[in-house]
């Protein structure tokens, strides 16, 4: 994605929150949250287009399309700026806290004068803020849950800030002459979820060229340190670069080094110990000569240590080291293996994109099966009802002979409420092909009530894949408290899949549940949940998480054959 989309995302979501904060009308801050969720997920770059482009993106009217030519231009939004002047620092600073939210952070300053997260963390603490309405012991404890969050995040970005961030500053260095190679290691390569800063690992003979080269991007605001091997730069995207520059021929040994992780890393060693072998970022050494053995290729280390080689996504030192020696290493799924997607929504709810563009981007995708799943009406501001419900499903059947070699699958996203029950009854949802049942609201309640929430949306005979389990948005909501060896029994015994939602900040479930998960023989959908048409590429994210749950291509659902994957949808067992 370009970044002036990202920028100018970023400014019309910011002027969301100005405007909640103001007490601006709903609607409009609706429609600018909307707008900005479109913008940042928009294919082309925004920055080269002029006001008819602007308004062609959805969601984008001409008031707004008019702000992001005022950006084009300025590199701003007025706006904002008028509205930053007119609020104090201390409450969109305060609006930063996961669970606060614009109202009660004017409330807290206005009530209080309390204008900082320590400040406000105090007061709670000494029970200051319990004659303010609107804020009981429940409020004040998400609060707090919520500044643990904020605490916990520190400098960390999501895995795909980073990515896109590596991924230029890899197609920018391979470009530079003498470049050997070039990639991004670490726990970027690893794909945590949450990443710290970037490791950049680039071969050639002459460091210099390349060094230069990345010192003299646009998006580095300072050199940290700067050598003849490395150099660390800070950047404009709030992340630190380290890079560093390796002989060919020490490739292999410092990227298996440099990717990690460190207590993977700590176990080839011993192995190389045991050997009597001595490895580091520059090769495997005989430990008594200290003539180099093997360095070029990750392959030939891990072969000259006696194991496979072992996907970097599994070197967290949790059995992966055994796996290798025992020969018993799962050959992990991979975006190749997908047939199709069982999750996305389009701009009759949520989305930014019409169904034919949704449909089109699947169809490029090469996908061989796609869901429409948009939300059930128990959501109510998306405003669904029995009638739009069945116009689009008509839509879908008309669309489908149009696009002959994509099947069109027509379901729902269904609300896990609060009882474990589920929008429309079961009339209405045997009309569908399939049925996604997610938690969106009560996510506080107490661990027996989600499992027994999860437990039944599991049982219901019409719900075949849970959304987004855990229901968590990483650094800004908590996952829900549940018995998931309880949840993962259920879903196991009904026959439901349990999703790997791909946006970044889901991720959902985690990797190490879905390890969990697996054990109980519980089968997955990796979906990408988009809204957007620039959502669809999330599929590596999710992709990356479930290969960190060690799944294979049978794990998952939406790579088996469509007729394969029906029997799944329709099984009596369920």
């Amino acid at each position: 994605m370009a970044r002036a989309n990202e920028e100018a995302a970023a400014l019309v979501q910011e002027l969301a929150d100005l405007l909640s904060i103001t007490g601006g009308d709903a609607f409009k801050v609706r429609a600018y949250e909307k707008a900005a969720r479109a913008i940042a997920g928009y294919p082309d770059d925004i920055s080269k287009m002029d006001l008819a482009g602007l308004r062609r993106i959805p969601s984008v009217g001409e008031a707004i399309a008019k702000k992001l030519v005022d950006y084009n231009t300025t590199g701003t939004i007025r706006q904002v700026e008028e509205l930053r002047a007119q609020i104090p620092a201390g409450v969109r600073t305060l609006t930063t806290i996961p669970t606060l939210g614009p109202k009660k952070a004017l409330a807290v300053y206005e009530e209080l004068g309390i204008s900082s997260v320590p400040e406000l963390a105090d007061a709670i603490r000494e029970g200051r803020l319990r004659g303010l309405k609107g804020f009981g012991a429940k409020t004040e404890q998400n609060i707090l849950h919520g500044i643990e969050l904020m605490q916990q995040s520190g400098e960390r970005v999501l895995l795909d800030v980073a990515a896109g961030l590596a991924d230029e500053i890899v197609e920018a260095l391979s470009a530079v002459t003498g470049c050997h190679r070039c990639t991004y290691a670490g726990s970027l390569r690893r794909m945590r979820e949450t990443i710290g800063d970037i490791d950049v690992l680039a071969a050639s003979s002459d460091p210099r060229p390349i060094m230069e080269a990345f010192t003299a991007l646009p998006y580095v605001t300072e050199v940290i340190a700067s050598g003849g091997k490395k150099t660390s730069v800070r950047t404009s995207r709030g992340l630190q670069v380290d890079l560093r520059v390796v002989p060919p021929e020490s490739w292999g040994a410092a990227l298996q080094y440099f990717t990690g992780s460190q207590a993977h890393n700590i176990r080839t060693r011993e192995i190389a110990v045991r050997a009597g072998l001595k490895l580091s970022e520059y090769g495997l050494f005989d430990a008594e000569s200290n003539e180099l053995i093997v360095s070029e290729t990750e392959e030939e280390v891990y072969a000259r240590l006696g194991l496979p080689w072992i996907p970097p996504v599994l070197r967290e030192d949790t059995g992966e080291i055994q796996a290798a020696l025992d020969g018993t290493l799962p050959r992990l799924v991979t975006v190749e293996d997908l047939r199709g997607d069982l999750h996305s929504h389009t701009d009759l709810t949520d989305g930014t994109a019409s169904l034919e563009e949704m449909v089109e981007a699947a169809e490029r995708r090469g996908l061989e099966y796609y869901a429409i799943t948009d939300h059930a009406p128990n959501l109510f501001m998306q405003r669904m009802t029995d009638e739009k419900m069945l116009a689009q499903r008509e839509r879908v059947r008309a669309l489908q002979e149009r696009h002959p070699g994509l099947t069109l699958l027509h379901g729902t996203e269904l609300n896990i409420d609060p009882d474990g029950g589920v929008d429309w009854d079961a009339e209405f949802l045997s009309g569908f092909d399939i049925c996604v049942a997610s938690i969106h609201s009560h996510f506080t309640q107490g661990q027996n009530e989600i499992t027994r929430r999860l437990v039944r949306a599991c049982e219901n005979p019409h719900v075949h894949v849970i959304g987004h389990p855990t229901a968590r948005s990483i650094g800004r909501r908590r996952p829900v408290d549940a018995d998931w060896d309880e949840v993962f029994k259920a879903a196991a015994r009904t026959g439901t899949a349990l999703e790997v939602d791909s946006f970044p900040d889901r991720l959902d479930l985690p990797a190490d549940l879905i390890r969990r998960a697996l054990r109980h023989g519980v089968k997955f959908a990796v979906d990408t949940d988009a809204h957007s048409v620039g959502h669809h590429r999330n599929i590596r994210y999710g992709i990356g998480t479930a290969q960190r749950g060690w799944l294979t291509p049978d794990d998952v659902i939406n790579t088996w054959p469509l007729d394969r994957l029906r029997a799944f949808l329709t099984k009596p067992a369920r």
